[in-house]
C-alpha cells in the first residue's frame, strides 16, 4: 500500500493508504479502519467485534448500536451476515465519517449515523438494542487512549441501552500501557453480568469482551464461515478464539 493523502479532522490526523483493491485509515501509526473491495476480514479487531455481535443467546441481533464508527469495518462484516439488521452508530469525528463515505462506501451499509460525543448521547438515550458495543478510542501523540473511565454511571448507561436478552461488548487494546484499563474493565464486566466471554485472534493486539445473561460459545460462529467467498476470510474466521473470561496473570 502507499500513502495517498493525509487529512486533519477536528480530532485527529488521518493518513489514507491505498492499493488497487483496498483502503486503510491510519492514525498515530495504528490502523483505524479497513476497506477491501473483495474481502471482509482483516485478522484484526473488527473480526472479533463482528463475531461477538453474533453470540446472542436469543438468535441473530435485529439492532446493533456501535459507539465509535470510523470507517465502519465491523459493520461491513455484519451487513454481509445480517442484511435486515438495524445499525446505529455514534461518532464524535464527522470528518472521518465523511472520509469513510468518500473512500470506503460507508453509505452502502445503511447505518444510522449520529455525529456527537457518544457518551453524552448515551446518557440521554432512551432506545434499547440487541447488541451495544463500546469501541471508543481517541488518538494521542504516540498511542490511543480511552477518553473516559468506565465508572458506575457509564456502565449504568450502557446496560440501560441493552435490550432484554441482549449483549454488551467492548474493545480493549492490550499490551504495554493498557493493562490497567484492561483489568479494570474486565472486573466491571464480571461484576455486572452472569456471563462474560473473551474473543481474541493471533494477529490482533486487542481483546473483545462480550457480556450478557447468555453468551454463546464459538460453536455458534461455525456456520458463518462458509458464507465467505474467499479462502482468506474463511481462514481468518477460523482463527477467532472464544472463551470464558479468565483473570489476568
Amino acid at each position: 500500500m502507499r500513502r495517498a493523502s493525509s487529512i486533519e479532522t477536528d480530532f485527529q490526523k488521518v493518513e489514507i493508504w491505498t492499493s488497487t483493491q483496498a483502503v486503510e485509515f491510519r492514525v498515530a501509526g495504528a490502523i483505524h479502519a479497513c476497506y477491501h473491495r473483495k474481502k471482509f476480514l482483516t485478522g484484526l479487531v473488527w473480526d472479533l467485534i463482528a463475531a461477538g455481535a453474533l453470540l446472542r443467546g436469543k438468535g441473530e441481533p435485529r439492532s446493533i448500536l456501535m459507539l465509535g464508527l470510523a470507517g465502519g469495518t465491523a459493520f461491513r462484516i455484519l451487513r454481509h451476515f445480517l442484511p435486515d439488521c438495524k445499525f446505529t452508530a455514534v461518532d464524535i469525528d464527522g470528518g472521518i465519517i465523511q472520509l469513510a463515505r468518500e473512500h470506503m462506501e460507508l453509505e452502502a451499509l445503511g447505518i444510522e449515523v449520529i455525529i456527537g460525543d457518544a457518551y453524552t448521547w448515551l446518557a440521554k438515550n432512551k432506545r434499547r438494542f440487541d447488541v451495544v458495543f463500546d469501541d471508543i478510542y481517541l488518538a494521542g501523540k504516540t498511542d490511543v487512549f480511552r477518553p473516559r473511565e468506565w465508572d458506575a454511571a457509564l456502565i449504568g448507561h450502557l446496560k440501560k441501552a441493552v435490550a432484554p436478552g441482549g449483549l454488551l461488548g467492548v474493545n480493549l487494546v492490550i499490551g504495554k500501557g493498557h493493562r490497567s484499563m484492561q483489568s479494570h474493565i474486565r472486573r466491571i464486566m464480571q461484576e455486572n453480568f452472569p456471563v462474560v466471554r473473551s474473543l481474541r485472534t493471533p494477529l490482533s493486539l486487542n481483546e473483545v469482551l462480550i457480556a450478557g445473561d447468555t453468551v454463546c460459545t464459538r460453536a455458534t460462529l461455525l456456520p458463518y464461515g462458509p458464507k465467505f467467498t474467499t479462502w482468506q476470510d474463511r481462514d481468518f474466521w477460523k482463527l477467532i478464539e472464544v472463551g470464558r473470561l479468565k483473570s489476568l496473570v
